[in-house]
């Protein structure tokens, strides 16, 4: 497995985890935004585009349930 490889492991599987953990904390959901922006960095770096795109959407959402909270 190469670097980038690994890093995008690491995103997507803090995202599963600290999604799933939302309802303890607000830090959970804000480090689900977090893992969101460094999934949205990984697909920009692999050239998916469109999976860099949707993170950074879903980042943003994550903010502002944050901000709500």
């Amino acid at each position: 497995m190469d670097k980038l490889t690994l890093f995008g492991l690491f995103a997507v599987t803090a995202m599963v985890v600290f999604y799933a953990l939302e309802a303890r904390s607000r830090w959970f959901v804000l480090a689900f935004a977090v893992s969101c922006v460094l999934g949205s960095i990984y697909g920009f770096l692999q050239g998916a585009w469109p999976f860099g795109i949707v993170e950074a959407i879903w980042s943003l959402i994550a903010a502002r349930r944050l901000w709500l909270a």
